[in-house]
């Protein structure tokens, strides 16, 4: 009798440590984390340290917890929880200022928003809030130009800083992680003064918002939004911030432009030239008697080779233009050979562009006869304006383009001035920049078009030079030595500009059937030889048109090469130059195998392996090869 009862004991203590070793190693409960206010409707619930100010938010629709990891220094007080909404005060130890948070979870939306507010300088950004956990087998999503994945475990990528500000950063304010179907992403409601930070946590890759100074200052509340997503993926997170841009006005479609200015439809499936010899006619006609019809000349020309053009079917003529640079005259008469036609050298000086130092900014470096190398200065974007209205009319009236590319308007920051006589906040160059591409496209009635692109213009232009091209991977000094053709392939070019398992159709998903999408004038489609076939498979794949730039030895080498590459994307460009991207899908779990669908009934295939894909009709699709169906 007194064994069993020693043996009962012993069991019942065994199944109590095994008990208490369960419960220790289960993560905490949110709702039992002392003194963390919570804010929560039927789909997610937010909860807020009162340690560190990380964040817990739960999706209560699959049970998944999004936990922060603190990143930043600094301490939580004052936190009160009301109804769907949290308030405190976040003292930043990095900064010194005394942030005011307000968080607020939406009435029935799986969505927060969190406000800040300050008084006081800011010297540096802001670090806070703090950056979610991210689990291993997930991907970030990130608007970097057209967009890419980074799987959070892949150590080979590098993390960086992302400006929201420009199109060398991330050209739609948001972000995202996923396993493919569930997620969050944050959307950057004030991005003009705003950053992201891809960082790591414990070796996984994730993503933290920094908010950049005003003029030296914290400025205006800065706003971020929290969603979350039990299906979807990087779709679903497209879709939202497209609901998002709706909004907020910046969702113009390439249909309401045309009805606008017609000469639009021109540049629907139209193959972006750079040609830069002078028999720009000659060349014309060889191009479309190989059957590519459709073209957008981009290169300057003679108001008779202009004129010619426009009566030429299918033919959009344009021309490069610059309202950012202009050299000291200084230099200009001891060390260069000429003058850009475009520099607006009468802004110097007291149109120049001043940094808090008042020192003016420098921008496109040129070399000197002496070997050095001489920085431009850069044109206040306040005072662009009354150079283009100086120059375009006039030049329209001799030369009747109708279309201009605008070079760096998008792709440069937006930046401050502190010359008193012009001064701007990053706000106001964005506005100046946006005049300047609306004076273009409206009050000229030209197609317009500018440098790699950012959201905030699509209301104002047709298409973007550089958004299909990932601006960290192209090929080295692409914007100078543009017309070198490269038969070695660089690494990093291969592995993420063309690379498939990296690469996503983000600006598609939001944009397609608002502004077209082209590679960057050093980063085009017969840039590298080697890699030619896989970038007219990515322009299929995302139903945008191709960019050849050529001499005309390597035309006479390769031109049925480039009509079949005009063959095999702009017959699907012209198809759903209109239409909406409505999906995305990856068929096999490599990434090889790609999908998109379009609103009109479009389905674009492509296999980017090395094995033949069965379609579900039966049939193969062979490896680099691409099929649709819909047309």
């Amino acid at each position: 009798m007194g064994a069993a009862i020693r043996n009962s004991r012993s069991i019942t203590f065994g199944i109590v440590l095994v008990l208490i070793v369960l419960f220790l190693s289960l993560p905490p409960c949110p709702c039992a984390a002392a003194n963390a206010p919570m804010a929560e409707n039927t789909a997610i619930s937010v909860s807020i340290s009162p340690t560190d100010g990380t964040l817990l938010v739960v999706d209560k629709r699959r049970g998944q917890r999004w936990q922060q990891k603190a990143m930043g220094q600094g301490k939580i007080a004052d936190l009160v929880a009301k109804g769907r909404a949290i308030t405190a005060a976040w003292q930043d130890n990095r900064t010194g200022l005394s942030v005011s948070v307000s968080l607020e979870v939406d009435a029935s939306r799986p969505e927060f928003t969190v406000t800040l507010s300050a008084q006081g300088q800011l010297r540096q950004s802001l670090r806070f809030l703090h950056p979610f956990v991210t689990e291993a087998g997930t991907y970030l999503v990130v608007p970097m130009n057209e967009g890419i994945s980074y799987p959070v475990d892949d150590v080979s990528v590098e993390t960086r800083k992302l400006i929201a500000y420009g199109g060398h950063g991330i050209c739609m304010p948001f972000w995202g992680a996923t396993d493919g179907q569930g997620g969050y992403m944050a959307i950057i409601e004030t991005p003009d003064d705003a950053s992201i930070s891809v960082t790591r946590i414990e070796g996984k890759l994730c993503i933290a918002p920094e908010w950049d100074p005003q003029m030296g200052k914290f400025g205006y509340a800065r706003k971020l939004r929290y969603v979350f997503f039990d299906k979807g993926g990087h779709v679903a997170m497209c879709k939202r911030y497209r609901a998002f841009a709706k909004e907020a006005g910046l969702l113009k479609t390439l249909e309401e432009k045309r009805r606008e200015n017609p000469n639009v439809d021109l540049l629907i499936g139209a193959v972006n030239v750079w040609y830069w010899e002078k028999d720009a006619l000659a060349m014309l006609g060889e191009m479309q008697s190989t059957g590519i019809e459709r073209i957008l000349w981009s290169n300057r020309q003679s108001p008779e080779v202009i004129q010619a053009m426009n009566q030429t079917r299918g033919v959009l003529t344009s021309r490069y233009d610059i309202y950012q640079d202009l050299m000291d005259p200084n230099v200009v008469k001891t060390q260069l050979r000429g003058v850009h036609p475009d520099w607006t050298q009468n802004a110097w000086p007291q149109d120049i562009m001043l940094d808090e130092k008042g020192v003016w900014r420098k921008g496109w470096e040129v070399r000197g006869k002496d070997g050095k190398t001489y920085p431009c200065a850069v044109l206040c974007d306040k005072q662009a304006l009354e150079y283009a209205v100086e120059r375009v009319p006039a030049e329209l009236k001799t030369s009747p383009y109708r279309c201009r590319f605008i070079d760096t308007t998008t792709a440069s920051p937006w930046r401050e001035c502190y010359d008193p006589a012009h001064p701007m906040t990053r706000s106001d160059s964005r506005h100046w920049k946006m005049e300047l591409l609306r004076y273009m496209s409206q009050d000229m009635h030209l197609v317009t078009g500018s440098e790699t692109g950012h959201d905030a213009a699509v209301p104002f232009v047709h298409y973007f030079e550089g958004m299909l091209s990932l601006g960290p991977y192209r090929v080295p000094d692409s914007g100078r030595q543009m017309q070198r053709i490269w038969d070695e392939v660089p690494e990093r070019v291969a592995k993420y500009q063309l690379g498939h398992q990296y690469r996503l159709p983000l600006w598609e998903l939001v944009y397609h059937d608002c502004a077209v999408a082209q590679w960057y004038w050093g980063d085009y489609n017969n840039k590298l030889p080697a890699l030619w076939t896989k970038r007219d498979l990515f322009n299929t794949l995302y139903g945008t048109p191709p960019m050849f730039m050529f001499s005309r030895s390597f035309w006479e080498q390769n031109k049925d090469r480039f009509a079949q590459s005009y063959k095999n994307t702009c017959t699907i460009a012209r198809a759903v130059g209109y239409a909406e991207m409505t999906d995305h899908r990856f068929l096999t779990a490599d990434r090889a195998v790609q999908q998109t669908q379009f609103a009109n009934g479009v389905v674009v295939t492509v296999n980017f392996g090395d094995k033949p894909f069965r379609l579900p009709d039966g049939s193969d699709l062979a490896p680099m090869s691409q099929h649709v169906a819909g047309m």
